[in-house]
C-alpha cells in the first residue's frame, strides 16, 4: 500500500466524519514512530562505510540511525566501551587500527584513531520518509496493518475511542508477529548448521 492508500484505509476503520487528512497523516506519523521505537527486523538494516585517510578521533553516525548492530575495521569486530572506560583510552590520542568505540552525541569515538583503512558500521535504520500520496518504502510493503492499528492506538486517545484496546491489542499482536517472524528468519532454514562443542585439531 502506498501512503495514501493507508490513509484511507485509516479514515475507514476509524470511521468518523469529523476526521481531516491533516490529523490523519499526524497519527499516521505517531504510528510509524512507535514502530520504529521497538521494531528490529531484517529489512530495517543497512551499512554505512567511512574511509580515512587521515588520523580520527570520530565519526558521525547517519541520520537515519536507530541502533547499532555492530561496527568492523577491516573486517576485525570493534568491542563498545562504557564512555567512563573509553576516557581513559582517549587521554592517551594513540593512531592505529581501532579496536574500541563509544557513543557521544550523535559520534562514535574510536580507539585507537586510524590514519587510514575504512570501517563499516552495521545499523538498525528508521523507515524512508513518506510525503505524497503515492509513497512507499519497506514498512508500507510489508506491515501496512501494523501502521493502521499504531495510528488508530493515537486517535483512540485523541478522540477517547472506546475501540482503544482493541486496537491496542491488534497493534501489539501484529509487531508481536512480524518480530517473531524475524527471529525465526535468524534461527531456522536449510542455511543453519549445528556447530560443534568442541574442536579436535
Amino acid at each position: 500500500m502506498n501512503y495514501g492508500q493507508i490513509r484511507t484505509h485509516f479514515k475507514a476503520l476509524l470511521n468518523r466524519s469529523d476526521i481531516t487528512d491533516t490529523l490523519a497523516d499526524t497519527f499516521i506519523e505517531q504510528g510509524i514512530a512507535r514502530i520504529q521505537r521497538s521494531l528490529r527486523i531484517p529489512s530495517m538494516e543497512k551499512q554505512h562505510n567511512y574511509t580515512f585517510s587521515t588520523q580520527t578521533t570520530k565519526v558521525t553516525l547517519p541520520s537515519d540511525f536507530l541502533e547499532t548492530i555492530d561496527l568492523y575495521f577491516q573486517n576485525v569486530a570493534l568491542t563498545r566501551l562504557p564512555m567512563r572506560e573509553m576516557q581513559t583510552y582517549l587521554d592517551g590520542g594513540a593512531s592505529g587500527s581501532p579496536l574500541y568505540f563509544t557513543r557521544e552525541g550523535g559520534n562514535y569515538l574510536l580507539y585507537p584513531q586510524p590514519s587510514g583503512g575504512s570501517l563499516s558500521l552495521n545499523y538498525y535504520a528508521t523507515f524512508s520518509d513518506l510525503s505524497s500520496d503515492a509513497d512507499e518504502n519497506t514498512l508500507t510493503q510489508v506491515a501496512p496493518d501494523l501502521i493502521l492499528y499504531s495510528a488508530l492506538t493515537y486517535a483512540s486517545d485523541y478522540y477517547l475511542d472506546d475501540r482503544s484496546d482493541l486496537w491496542a491489542a491488534k497493534y501489539f499482536s501484529f509487531a508481536d508477529e512480524i518480530q517473531s517472524q524475524a527471529r525465526e528468519q535468524e534461527l531456522t532454514g536449510t542455511i543453519q548448521q549445528m556447530r560443534p562443542a568442541y574442536s579436535i585439531d
